[in-house]
């Protein structure tokens, strides 16, 4: 622990165990962690199909360079961070593949460096490399000569590659979708955007518009908040303890009055307080560990960034700072979902007034122990502006027409964690783009589509209203396969995921009665809500996961209804100039999107329910379904009037 403590302000700690990195592998998404707990982890996956892992941090899925080894392999296929392998306290030797096998899929330990060619080689190809007339001039370096310091170490870390096309180098970068990325990535979803350039022609001017000190800044904002948690956690725990011994002093005194009751009555007390406490202190520490986990994860991204940023090449700065960009998105998502408020408890004795009749008295009504809850706010670091101070702008409108569409309309889109997305049409027609809108491939569902969402594992659920069933698709590698099918005792139309392994479904269940439902990914009901509604139709459905609340548009109604989680109304939106409502959706703050099919207009609401504007301009006729992409503040309107059209809208 001592060594730990020595080496958490350099950000050498692996965020999984606490302790000071031993072999430290970095993923894609530029998260360290010790190759033993790396492999712990993969050990866990059960899935004989797994192809990734995902980041115990940003839940990023890891791709393993040659995915059909065996899972206990797939931790060597992932770079040693040499870079942080040069500070620590006991140095081992550097490990990394030799690129020139890895082009060939054959995973083999690289013996040293071509400094000129800056690739990694295995004894093999040294000397084949120094055998051909072109390169035998080179200078190399083994891994046993490589100096331990930061700046000599750069030319050996390893190199920035695309991780979703076998290692190709990264050449260009698209400033509309703001992602560096390779040949492949670039024809087959760039192709058509108009703002791609060559990347390293374009270094100066690109780390001018995201600079490392920046983001340092903004990686210390972050640490900064989540150190003030855990320190407000710990005043609690120290205040709430303190409280305690005061009540227990205090009953001390009452107890030389009424020795003989008050044996029994500081027992139940105790035994309550403790539990009391005992409970805060497990949730507490357990919430600690959790934040003091995410912690070493920024510390350990700024001082990388850091020293990338003293060291590196333009081309080593800016990707670095891409990918740190991606990981302050996470953060401040985890500090919003999680960490934005800590629930502080206090403690007070209540004691009666009824002295004289004390004896005859049941314990709990002359002494008990009294707990409130409250949460005290802290400070949000901004890297974003709230949502509901953005001015929502509308970016574009692309023709997704498909030759082939029985339909005239799209009633259902997904966003997907890529960037992809996926569009369905109520014949059972199901298309997937690129990020750039271009189409990719389809596939055709049997039955009546009303809407979709996205799952996990790389798995989407679209409702078959006419056949009261859930079909399951998988999106792998550009392919769209059907896997299972859940059925459903009655009409499903709006869907949305709901956690691990749930979804929600609202639908009808009967004249003028609506329900919405809480199923596993195996059919099982888990809850079930029924509700009055007249004259109803098609409606949809959006979750607040961290609110815990369920938003179900009700056509018939002209409204929005909003549920907590035990199935009670927690409020109703309804004004005049809301008619049919169909679509909804909620941004990164909770606030909630409502189109209005009749009214051609959407409705931006509080979490709470409350009006913040009404959007009239640029808003198609009879808007459908509403979806939305929050790591880019951009959200998506689908419309019956514009056929097979895709409203695309940005918060700036």
């Amino acid at each position: 622990m001592a060594a730990a403590n020595e080496y958490a302000e350099d950000g050498l700690i692996c965020p999984i165990c606490f302790g000071v990195f031993s072999v430290p592998r970095q993923l894609p998404c530029a998260h360290n962690f010790c190759e033993s707990c790396l492999q712990s982890l993969i050990k866990t996956e059960k899935d004989d199909e797994l192809s990734y892992i995902e980041c115990p941090i940003c839940k990023e899925a890891a791709h393993p360079y040659i995915k059909d080894k065996p899972l206990k392999e797939w931790v060597s296929q992932f770079p040693v961070n040499a870079v942080i392998q040069s500070l620590l306290p006991t140095q081992s030797k550097f490990d990394r593949l030799c690129d020139a096998c890895k082009s060939e899929h054959i995973s083999k330990m690289a013996e040293g460096l071509c400094v000129v060619c800056e690739e990694a080689m295995c004894g093999d190809c040294l000397q084949v490399h120094r055998k051909q007339k072109m390169t035998r001039s080179h200078s190399f370096v083994t891994i046993k000569e490589l100096p331990c310091n930061p700046q000599d170490v750069m030319i050996f870390a390893e190199g920035f590659t695309c991780s979703n096309h076998d290692g190709e180098d990264i050449k260009y970068h698209c400033k509309e979708h703001s992602v560096a990325c390779c040949g492949t990535c670039f024809f087959v979803s760039h192709k058509s955007c108009t703002r791609v350039s060559d990347l390293r022609e374009d270094l100066p001017s690109l780390l001018q518009e995201i600079t490392p000190d920046h983001i340092l800044d903004e990686l210390k904002n972050v640490e900064h908040h989540l150190k003030t948690f855990s320190e407000k956690n710990e005043t609690n725990i120290f205040d709430l303890k303190s409280r305690l011994n005061a009540i227990y002093k205090q009953l001390g005194e009452i107890r030389s009055k009424f020795n003989a009751v008050l044996d029994d009555i500081e027992k139940k007390v105790k035994m309550e307080g403790n539990k009391i406490y005992e409970e805060e202190f497990r949730r507490k520490q357990d919430e600690n560990n959790e934040c003091l986990s995410l912690q070493h994860a920024v510390r350990n991204s700024h001082f990388l960034l850091q020293k990338y940023n003293k060291y590196g090449t333009n081309l080593q700065k800016f990707i670095m700072s891409q990918r740190m960009t991606l990981q302050l998105s996470s953060y401040y998502t985890r500090i919003r979902t999680k960490y934005d408020k800590t629930k502080m408890v206090s403690i007070q004795l209540e004691v009666t007034s009824l002295m004289d009749s004390l004896i005859s008295l049941p314990l709990h009504d002359v002494c008990k122990l009294v707990s409130e809850t409250s949460s005290e706010s802290l400070p949000i670091p901004s890297l974003w502006k709230p949502a509901k101070d953005c001015q929502v702008v509308k970016a574009d409108v692309v023709d997704i027409t498909i030759s082939g569409g029985k339909i005239p309309f799209y009633n259902g889109i997904a966003a997907l964690p890529d960037g992809k997305k996926i569009l369905v049409d109520y014949s059972g027609q199901c298309i997937l783009l690129s990020p750039s809108y271009q189409f990719i491939t389809r596939c055709t569902v049997t039955g009546q589509v009303w809407d979709i969402c996205v799952l996990e594992n790389q798995e989407v659920a679209v409702t078959m209203w006419d056949q009261n069933k859930i079909q399951i698709l998988s999106v792998k590698d550009d392919v769209i396969c059907a896997e299972r099918t859940i059925i459903m005792r009655h009409r499903c139309f709006g869907i949305t995921a709901a956690g691990k392994r749930q979804i929600i479904v609202t639908g009808s269940c009967g004249m003028n009665k609506y329900y919405w439902s809480t199923i596993s990914m195996d059919g099982e009901v888990e809850s079930f809500h029924e509700f009055d509604c007249p004259s109803g139709s098609f409606n949809y459905i959006a979750l607040d996961k961290i609110k815990s609340r369920v938003y179900i548009t009700l056509p018939g109604n002209d409204s929005l209804v909003c549920f907590d989680s035990d199935g009670r109304k927690y409020f109703t939106y309804g004004p005049k100039n809301l008619k049919r409502p169909r679509g909804v959706a909620l941004d990164r703050d909770g606030n909630i999107y409502v189109l209005g099919f009749d009214s051609n207009n959407i409705h931006q609401l509080s979490p709470d329910g409350s009006v913040l504007q009404v959007i009239t301009f640029g808003v198609p006729q009879k808007p459908l379904k509403v979806c939305f992409d929050e790591s880019k503040d951009t959200f998506f309107v689908t419309s019956e009037s514009d056929g097979k059209k895709l409203h695309v809208y940005q918060l700036r």
